[in-house]
């Protein structure tokens, strides 16, 4: 069980992040990466991942085992401005912490040569721990725009719910509405967690980091000494039915049937016959797709030709 015991000035301090953490974000996605959980949630993205990436860089198995302590070193706060803001902090950890954060790792962490390097401050073996931390980012989860839209999406959905919360009742309300993850028995937040652990800001307040890739149970520092940080798991939005009437009902039955004529490319003539609509209809609604940012028309002489952006394929799939 994790206590944090918050004072008045803690709770006057506490705070929810405004946007995903990208680091944080990207080393708990290593342990869905390995695991089997949520496969309704992480499941797509899982076997996508796994199939460009192939298997999570050694650097990676070795600080970040499947269960447990993981350097804090890893997690900078300077990545809440920015992904390369935290990776600069991480390239910039001191030996002395690499020696002493590494040191509770679990002795089994195979890796040994390369841990013992990076231990002892070797800047190329940091920097090789960040090539590999940011080639996997870039593979695992930017490489499918739709995977980082949703972590937006979802952690926005979750931040609605916090801020509501905050607003009709103040700190004590924030913290109640957290249940169940998190259970506030005032003047101490609990929450599940591997270890026995009593935390004490106080009255450095505390950040709460909501996150789509935590599951189960939260996260924090494992040294009481860095920013009070919790890293909960969010609720995420429910699989969509995939109906086939979902565009006609979003669209309008024929409006939907002119986008799905579009296809590859069509002439505004092709798309009057294709859809069953006048030349001046199939203008008129070619023309509201197109300042909707789902077509793009090109004049080819006397023909205009229309596609779908990428937005417009989207939608359509």
């Amino acid at each position: 069980m994790l206590r944090i015991h918050l004072t008045g000035e803690d709770l006057a301090r506490i705070r929810v992040a405004d946007r995903p953490d990208p680091l944080w974000e990207t080393v708990l996605s290593t342990h869905r990466f390995r695991d089997r959980r949520g496969a309704h949630v992480y499941g797509g993205w899982r076997e996508g991942a796994r199939r460009r990436l192939g298997a999570l860089p050694g650097t990676l198995r070795a600080l970040i085992p499947p269960t447990g302590y993981f350097p804090d070193f890893l997690n900078p706060p300077q990545a809440a401005d920015s992904w390369d803001s935290g990776l600069d902090a991480l390239r910039a950890t001191p030996r002395r912490r690499l020696a002493a954060e590494i040191a509770r790792l679990d002795p089994a962490t195979p890796f040994h040569g390369w841990l013992r390097t990076l231990a002892g401050g070797d800047r190329e073996a940091v920097e090789q721990l960040a090539t590999d931390l940011a080639r996997y980012h870039r593979t695992a989860l930017q490489a499918d725009a739709s995977v980082w839209a949703r972590v937006h999406a979802d952690v926005a959905a979750d931040r609605a719910v916090r801020a509501r919360d905050l607003m009709s009742g103040g700190a004590q309300g924030l913290l109640e509405g957290m249940r169940p993850v998190l259970r506030w028995n005032a003047p101490v937040l609990e929450a599940p967690y591997p270890v026995a652990r009593d935390l004490h800001p106080g009255g450095r307040g505390l950040l709460l980091v909501p996150s789509f890739f935590c599951s189960r149970r939260p996260v924090t520092y494992a040294d009481d000494g860095q920013t009070p940080v919790l890293v909960y798991p969010i609720e995420h939005a429910p699989p969509t039915s995939g109906s086939p009437m979902a565009l006609p009902r979003l669209l309008g039955t024929t409006r939907a049937r002119v986008l799905r004529c579009i296809g590859s490319g069509t002439t505004t003539g092709e798309l009057a016959r294709s859809a069953n609509v006048s030349p001046a209809s199939a203008s008129q609604h070619a023309r509201v797709l197109r300042d909707a940012g789902l077509i793009h028309s090109t004049r080819r002489g006397s023909e205009v030709l229309h596609t779908l952006t990428p937005l417009g394929l989207e939608l359509l799939t």
